[in-house]
C-alpha cells in the first residue's frame, strides 16, 4: 500500500536522520547461529527499505527477507521510513546501504517519483535495485517489480461482487487510497473492469479517499451513506478501510445487506470475511515478494548475467467463504494460512 503524507523540512530531515540512526545489519548465515552484527566478510549483502517498520505488511516481508537470506548465506541490511511517504529516510539509506557494500537492494517506495534518483544514483555503481509491492514511477527506474498484479487483484473482487448482486442493480461506494498513487489506481480500475462498468458510471454513486486507514474508511462511509443511503456494494483499498466501513453501516444497521469487497488478505482482514463482516478479499503475499528478490540478488552476485528484469507478479487469490459460481476462490480456511501480519 501507499499513502502521501506531507511534512516540514525540519520533519523530513529528523526522520531521515531517525531512519539513518536505525539501519541495522542482521548476518543470516546458514544454521551457524552467529550474532545479528555478525557475518561473514565474503557473504552477500542484501538491502531491504520498506516504508515503514510498523505495518504488519512490510513487518511480515522483512520475515520474508530474513528467512530467504538466511537460506542463502547471505547478510541482510534492513531500514524504513519513520512514517509512510518518508522519501528523505528512504533516500538516507539507500546511500547509507551503498556505501555498505550491498550487492542489491529491495525497496518499496514510500513516493514512487521522488526516489528516482537515488535509485539512479545506486544502479549507476552496480547495485541491483528492485521495486517491492509498489512500482516505480516509471517502472523502468528499477532493474525488476515483484510485486502482486493490483488489477488483477481489483478485477477478482469485482468479478465476485458483479456475481454476487445475481441481477440486482448496484449502488456502489469506492473507499479509496489517495489521488494518483499507482497501488490505489490499479486497484479501483481493476474493481470496475470486473465489475464489468467504467470510470463514471452511474453505478458508482459515491467514492471516498481513506488512505487506506480504518477511521478515516468508516468516516468516508457515513459522508457516502448521508449521500446515498442505499448504497449496496462498497469496494475497499485494504481491509482497514473496511472494517471502518462496516463499523459505519454497522451503526446504520446496514451491515448484512451490503457488500463489502476488499484487497490485501492481512491476517485481521481474512478473519473479518470468516466472521462475515467482509464478503471476500483478495489475498497477496509480502513474504513471497521478498524472499524472491533476496534470490534474485544471491543470484546476482554469482553470476552478473542473471540479473533480475521486468516485472513478476507472486500471485494473487480470491478468499471468501461464499464462493460464487465462476468465479475461482479459496475459503477462509486457505486465507488464514496463508495471511500476514
Amino acid at each position: 500500500m501507499s499513502r502521501t503524507t506531507r511534512t516540514s523540512r525540519s520533519a523530513l530531515a529528523a526522520a531521515a536522520l531517525t531512519t539513518a540512526a536505525a539501519l541495522t545489519l542482521a548476518a543470516c548465515g546458514s544454521g551457524s547461529g552467529s550474532s545479528p552484527a555478525g557475518g561473514s566478510s565474503d557473504s552477500v549483502k542484501v538491502g531491504l527499505i520498506t516504508k515503514t517498520d510498523t505495518n504488519p505488511f512490510f513487518v511480515k516481508m522483512k520475515e520474508g527477507a530474513e528467512q530467504a537470506a538466511k537460506k542463502h548465506g547471505a547478510e541482510l541490511l534492513t531500514a524504513a521510513g519513520k512514517f509512510d511517504g518518508d522519501n528523505a529516510g528512504q533516500v538516507t539509506a539507500i546511500e547509507n546501504m551503498v556505501a555498505s557494500g550491498v550487492k542489491g537492494i529491495l525497496l518499496t517506495p514510500s513516493d514512487s517519483k521522488a526516489i528516482v534518483p537515488a535509485i539512479e544514483k545506486a544502479r549507476a555503481k552496480g547495485v541491483l535495485v528492485i521495486a517491492l509491492d509498489t512500482p516505480t514511477e516509471p517502472q523502468s527506474a528499477v532493474d525488476a517489480l515483484f510485486a502482486t498484479d493490483n488489477l488483477k487483484a481489483g478485477e477478482l473482487i469485482g468479478q465476485y461482487a458483479k456475481t454476487a448482486m445475481a441481477g440486482k442493480a448496484a449502488k456502489i461506494a469506492t473507499l479509496d487510497l489517495a489521488p494518483g498513487v499507482s497501488v490505489g489506481v490499479q486497484r479501483h480500475n481493476g474493481f470496475l473492469k470486473g465489475f464489468g462498468i467504467k470510470e463514471g458510471d452511474p453505478s458508482v454513486v459515491c467514492s471516498q479517499d481513506t488512505g487506506g486507514d480504518q477511521a478515516k474508511g468508516q468516516t468516508a462511509m457515513e459522508n457516502c451513506l448521508q449521500k446515498e443511503p442505499d448504497i449496496n456494494v462498497v469496494y475497499t483499498i485494504n481491509e482497514p478501510a473496511a472494517l471502518g466501513a462496516y463499523t459505519a453501516l454497522k451503526a446504520k444497521g446496514r451491515e448484512k445487506d451490503v457488500l463489502i469487497v476488499s484487497v490485501d488478505g492481512g491476517c485481521t482482514g481474512t478473519q473479518a470475511v470468516k466472521d462475515g463482516k467482509i464478503a471476500a478479499t483478495s489475498q497477496q503475499y509480502p513474504l513471497k515478494m521478498a524472499a524472491q528478490g533476496v534470490e534474485a540478488v544471491v543470484n546476482y552476485a554469482e553470476d552478473d548475467k542473471k540479473k533480475a528484469s521486468g516485472y513478476t507478479d507472486t500471485g494473487v487469490t480470491l478468499v471468501t467463504d461464499k464462493a460464487q459460481g465462476g468465479v475461482t476462490s479459496e475459503d477462509t480456511g486457505y486465507g488464514l494460512e496463508n495471511c500476514w501480519g
